[in-house]
């Protein structure tokens, strides 16, 4: 279970049509697995790129990330997918669950291809019931609402007990209040199953509840504060 994650001179320049645009630019961070992190900052501030970066979905340009003192994105893609699989859960502003899928087998889908030594239905149910959604297991996302269809995508990424949850602007797509629940979720889950949390969010509403908050634009780190009176309270 990897506990830090250690960022040096990160850079992610993209080429295109003649040009270059520098989504990042010599970012240097450090994350502790106890950490409940929130990243902000406008659209275009690179919060998103460090996000894919940190969760091995795409490689640097430039710079370093340690994971646990090793270079885990000099491996194989083979090796490289096991570790994600086996340290990382995604959640995004898109459910992206499967519409024929119900909400169970939805759960299922990173385990249908894997090797786990645990009961994968089991599983399933087990996570759905950590989320409140026991009594959907059936659904298929169409029946499901807003904030039901995101608690089965974070169902579905904590479904192997990862070490780490990165969740890129899980409430985006949600009225403030279902918003509000779902971080409240990500908050409990953090607790419960000691993972680190990265939190990217436009609402300073929801980030000032973090335990630290970082604050990126145009691809550099602003400022990174630690929330002394939240984390006194983990």
């Amino acid at each position: 279970m990897i506990s830090h994650i250690e960022c040096m001179n990160l850079t992610r320049n993209f080429k295109g049509d003649g040009t270059q645009t520098i989504a990042l630019k010599d970012v240097n961070l450090s994350f502790n697995k106890g950490e409940f992190t929130a990243i902000i900052g406008p659209s275009g501030s690179g919060k998103s790129t460090l996000l894919s970066l940190l969760g091995t979905l795409d490689k640097p340009s430039e710079g370093t990330i340690m994971y646990d003192n090793e270079e885990v994105l000099r491996q194989s893609k083979n090796k490289i997918a096991d570790f994600r699989f086996e340290e990382i859960g995604f959640i995004f502003q898109q459910f992206h669950l499967l519409p024929t899928l119900t909400a169970l087998e939805n759960v299922m889908t990173p385990l249908f291809s894997r090797k786990v030594p645990y009961n994968k239905l089991e599983r399933a149910k087990e996570v759905l019931g950590q989320v409140g959604l026991s009594d959907k297991l059936n659904s298929l996302p169409s029946q499901l609402s807003g904030g039901q269809q995101q608690r089965v995508a974070i169902a579905r990424a904590i479904v192997h007990k990862p070490s780490w949850l990165l969740a890129d602007e899980p409430t985006g797509n949600l009225d403030t209040e279902t918003g509000e629940r779902i971080y409240d979720l990500l908050k409990e889950l953090h607790v419960q199953e000691n993972c680190g949390v990265l939190f990217v969010t436009h609402d300073p509403a929801l980030a000032a509840k973090a335990n630290r908050i970082i604050t990126m634009k145009d691809g550099s780190v602003l400022s990174d504060k630690l929330l002394e009176h939240v984390g006194a309270t983990l």
